[in-house]
């Protein structure tokens, strides 16, 4: 007999895997919670330029928190409680994924994207935090609600298990998760302040000079600098990387705080606070300019310059977005300081 296993799932669309992720589960179990919530509750926004970690032997910059943060920072919400597991072996992960789903459980999992043969080929890559909802089972096939889709996807189950256990860094082990408690009473206004509190301090308050908006005055000084320490060549590549990790990884710098400012705008509408709405104003104006940057960069790097367009040019839009988002994020913190 053919397997077949269904547990109804509201599957969205969502801008970023984890938050998508986050989201859904919880509105699986009756919190009705956006993406752009899940984000600001968790303390997603995040910018760290780190030189000394090397990806594809280029340094690293992050304009989010680290994978599987948000989830983590969600799961510490009073109310919440986020059951989670991992293996040493596929056969045990994928049994215990079959039991969960015979419990009508849908469960969340990170992966490789590579192996997920439902991405067109032309975007899979080596990134294994990538999250995504198994809802049940057809055959030899999942059922998948991955939230960088329009619509619920299916997965043969030798790929689920290789994409379970890629290989490389940040990898999986099978991980495994989903909300054994979740009241729906929980504090919203308390979650919404202490989100608020982790992403200001951490943004404008942080003792290391890579971190936050001292992080990207950090980058822009380095930026400017390259194409007479490294060479017009590995400059370009250098910069490259930097606008790679801002648009392709994700929703990117600017999407990010885009997604942020919606969660100030659906918080200030919550709460009744025009503050969060003016701070939400700002954070668009920053994330415009952190598109403005990567237009430019992009041209750089691509020898089709406008006038105008050179390095020192693309330092000082990123140093005029430090600028706008500490004001953001001070003026948050001196509101949480308020209602607190």
């Amino acid at each position: 007999m053919t397997e077949h296993i269904h547990i109804d799932f509201p599957h969205k669309q969502a801008a970023h895997c984890e938050s998508g992720v986050a989201a859904n589960l919880l509105s699986n179990q009756g919190i009705a919670l956006s993406e752009a919530t899940a984000f600001g509750i968790g303390g997603g926004l995040f910018f760290a330029y780190l030189p000394f970690i090397r990806l594809n032997h280029l340094p690293m910059v992050t304009y989010r928190g680290a994978a599987g943060s948000l989830l983590k920072h969600i799961s510490k919400i009073p109310g919440f409680t986020l059951a989670c597991q991992t293996f040493s072996k596929p056969e045990q992960a994928m049994e215990a994924l079959d039991k969960k789903l015979a419990d009508s459980i849908p469960v969340g999992l990170q992966t490789g994207v590579f192996w997920l043969p439902y991405f067109p080929k032309a975007l899979r890559f080596h990134f294994n935090a990538h999250n995504l909802v198994v809802y049940g089972k057809q055959g030899n096939d999942y059922l998948i609600s991955d939230p960088v889709f329009p619509g619920p996807v299916k997965c043969p189950a030798e790929d689920l298990a290789k994409a379970r256990f890629a290989a490389g860094a940040l990898a999986p082990k099978g991980k495994m998760y989903h909300f054994s408690q979740v009241d729906e009473g929980y504090d919203q206004r308390r979650a919404i302040i202490k989100g608020i509190d982790m992403v200001s301090k951490m943004m404008t308050g942080s003792p290391f000079p890579l971190i936050g908006v001292k992080g990207m005055r950090f980058l822009a000084g380095r930026l400017c600098a390259w194409p007479r320490r490294l060479g017009a060549e590995k400059a370009d590549l250098h910069l490259g990387n930097v606008v790679r990790m801002q648009e392709e990884i994700g929703t990117g710098g600017g999407g990010f705080r885009f997604m942020y400012a919606a969660f100030l705008q659906e918080s200030g509408s919550q709460l009744q606070d025009a503050q969060l709405s003016t701070c939400a104003t700002r954070l668009i104006e920053a994330g415009d300019q952190w598109r403005v940057f990567a237009a430019m960069a992009a041209r750089i790097c691509k020898k089709r310059e406008k006038s105008g367009d050179s390095y020192a040019c693309a330092a000082e839009h990123i140093r005029h977005c430090a600028d706008i988002e500490e004001q953001v994020f001070i003026s948050l913190r001196e509101w949480v300081r308020q209602v607190s």
